[in-house]
């Protein structure tokens, strides 16, 4: 497989021969409002560009994975890029209801056991921040495993923070490979809405023999982790040898 960080939580997974798309977030420099979040907020999103083109992103992309419908995770850049008649997969029929009104053709439900050209997709929990009231304003979200048999196994969490749901898909799949969103984003009220340097370490506790790529950082106005800090607590704790922390545009083989 192949992972390559596009920008915030934008990745592209090439496995077992297809290239997917992931939460894609496409638009300029500063095309959108910043998020209303009590930090950083005469910056507009996203806050850096993209590290290269549009074109070269969606070049050989087979399907795309929407996790959920925010807007840096799926925006108007985005919805103009994609081909209408691509493969989209969403997590509920009502993300689903919003992809078909954007004139998307082939919309389909993630579930347990999803199939496409020989590769399961499992959809997995999450929770975009700690508490009821947080949890109704974020809404659901979803991560994903990948597996096939030729391909070690892939588990991309999506957005949500580390809690009991997180520690059960990660006994149920003990995955190879694990991509956290962990730039610790938050809104000030109500705190952090992603994994930040202390949820990234109960990953690597819970699966000690996985590497983990941290992204999701530095792209939006509400992050508070940066990468270099992430480095740095992950030194300390022993675990930087089992991490990886992507810039802009790198990408790993595993």
């Amino acid at each position: 497989m192949n992972i390559q960080q596009i920008r915030n939580a934008t990745i592209t997974v090439q496995f077992a021969g297809r290239k997917f798309l992931i939460d894609p977030m496409l638009a300029d420099q500063g095309a959108y409002a910043p998020f209303l979040a009590g930090i950083r907020e005469e910056l507009r999103n996203p806050i850096v560009d993209l590290p290269m083109s549009i074109e070269d992103i969606m070049r050989d992309v087979d399907a795309v994975i929407l996790t959920h419908l925010h807007e840096d995770h799926y925006d108007d850049a985005a919805k103009k890029a994609i081909p209408k008649n691509m493969k989209i997969f969403v997590q509920n029929e009502n993300d689903a209801e919003q992809v078909r009104n954007d004139g998307f053709e082939q919309v389909e439900l993630l579930t347990e056991n999803t199939l496409f050209e020989g590769i399961q997709l499992v959809k997995t929990q999450g929770e975009h921040g700690r508490g009821k009231e947080l949890l109704d304003i974020t809404g659901q979200v979803c991560g994903i495993v990948f597996n096939h048999p030729n391909e070690k196994k892939l588990y991309v969490a999506g957005d949500t923070v580390w809690y009991e749901g997180i520690q059960h898909e990660m006994d149920a799949h003990n995955p190879h490979v694990i991509v956290v969103n962990a730039g610790d984003n938050v809104w000030q009220e109500f705190g952090s809405l992603i994994m930040g340097k202390e949820d990234v370490h109960e990953v690597y506790k819970a699966a000690p023999q996985a590497k983990i790529i941290a992204v999701h950082m530095e792209a939006v106005n509400h992050w508070t982790l940066s990468r270099a800090e992430l480095k740095r607590y992950a030194e300390e704790k022993g675990f930087s040898s089992s991490l990886f922390i992507p810039e802009d545009g790198q990408s790993y083989t595993f």
